[in-house]
């Protein structure tokens, strides 16, 4: 099939899920559907249920899902309230839904972030039979100045790593396989008070973590304690601007770090604070253990990236790479062939907060 269709939300109201249809072999982009949704309930963050059936979405002050029948078929089931904080689901407070994993594994849980003030906690869901977002079955303490903005889980799906930006950490916790619940098992702090860790990302060998640091602007290389699980810094990190940058730590936030779907590469992005500058994408290669064997490229996107930059591999090969920004409102497909990046197509949508995050549906 020549044509696989994408979805990406909004970062600020109204509410809307974007389909999108890539052709790989004439190289064109062009939106299929705009699927409205709750207005004041626009999706920072989404992800798919472990078959596709569903999305579900960080929305301001909501936690939210949809039933994907098919790439234009996209119906609202369900909005929660943030309910870890008696305060978070104020409009008087900033708290916000950052962001959400979806477990791959019975019985489905759904594991979420929220995000600057009350967001000490996060909180897990069920799902019902049909994989719509059922019920808030706990609310877990982090500390009361955390933020977390990305987690990922171990390849077995026992362990989860959080990574704390505002509280310069990175969190595991080990999952109950029955249900699905978490329980600490301890925290770590970054190397540097000024690296504020994102996102993380974990090798398919679950033998390395990757942490990307938003103020550090680098790329840190973790190894897993076979014993504890806890994730050891390697004293290895690379750079996701370039060195010697004006202004680097203030002028400059890394966004998201990446597998490709063999696990041999890893991308990550770095945003820029200014509509002036530009943000960045940078290329890995990995070897089998996961350790980071060479950083390929540090490429400039085409705009600063906004309160995106977004970068999503296709999950079927290595060779197809979304890229998404909110300044111009671009979503862009770019080429991965013989460790070079090159970009193929894009289309630009002006509406107001696009794109977040892009995923692929097929």
């Amino acid at each position: 099939m020549p044509v696989h269709h994408l979805m990406c939300g909004t970062w600020t109201p109204p509410g809307a899920i974007f389909t999108v249809a890539f052709d790989d072999e004439k190289l064109t982009c062009e939106v299929v559907k705009r699927t409205e949704i709750p207005q004041d309930e626009p999706i920072s963050w989404m992800t798919f249920d472990h078959a596709k059936k569903n999305i579900y979405g960080a929305a301001m002050k909501k936690w939210s899902s949809f039933a994907v029948k098919s790439p234009t078929e996209i119906v609202h089931e369900a909005s929660h309230p943030m309910l870890h904080d008696p305060k978070a689901s104020s409009a008087d407070t900033n708290t916000r839904a950052i962001f959400l994993l979806a477990a791959k594994q019975p019985p489905y849980a759904v594991y979420c972030n929220p995000f600057y003030n009350h967001a000490g906690h996060g909180s897990v869901f069920s799902v019902s039979d049909t994989g719509a977002l059922a019920e808030n079955t706990q609310n877990y303490e982090y500390q009361p100045n955390t933020g977390i903005h990305g987690m990922v889980f171990d390849p077995t799906e026992t362990y989860l790593y959080s990574a704390d930006l505002k509280a310069n950490k990175l969190w595991v916790h080990k999952k109950d396989a029955a249900s699905g619940q978490v329980a600490l098992v301890g925290s770590v702090d970054a190397p540097d008070p000024r690296d504020h860790p994102r996102w993380v990302a974990m090798h398919p060998s679950g033998q390395y973590l990757y942490a990307l640091m938003e103020a550090g602007n680098r790329l840190c290389e973790y190894v897993i304690d076979p014993a504890t699980h806890m994730p050891v810094y390697t004293h290895h990190s690379f750079p996701l601007i370039p060195p010697g940058i004006p202004n680097y730590d203030t002028m400059y936030r890394s966004d998201v770090c990446t597998l490709t779907r063999s696990g041999r590469y890893l991308f990550a992005t770095a945003r820029a604070n200014s509509f002036d500058l530009q943000g960045y994408i940078a290329a890995f290669r990995l070897r089998d253990c996961g350790s980071i064997e060479e950083q390929i490229c540090l490429n400039p996107t085409p705009t600063s990236g906004g309160h995106s930059n977004a970068v999503s591999p296709c999950d079927w090969s290595d060779e197809w790479i979304a890229i998404t920004d909110d300044q111009e409102g671009w979503l862009e497909i770019y080429r991965w062939k013989d460790e070079f990046l090159g970009r193929v197509a894009r289309v630009r949508i002006p509406e107001p907060g696009f794109g977040m995050n892009a995923i692929w549906y097929d």
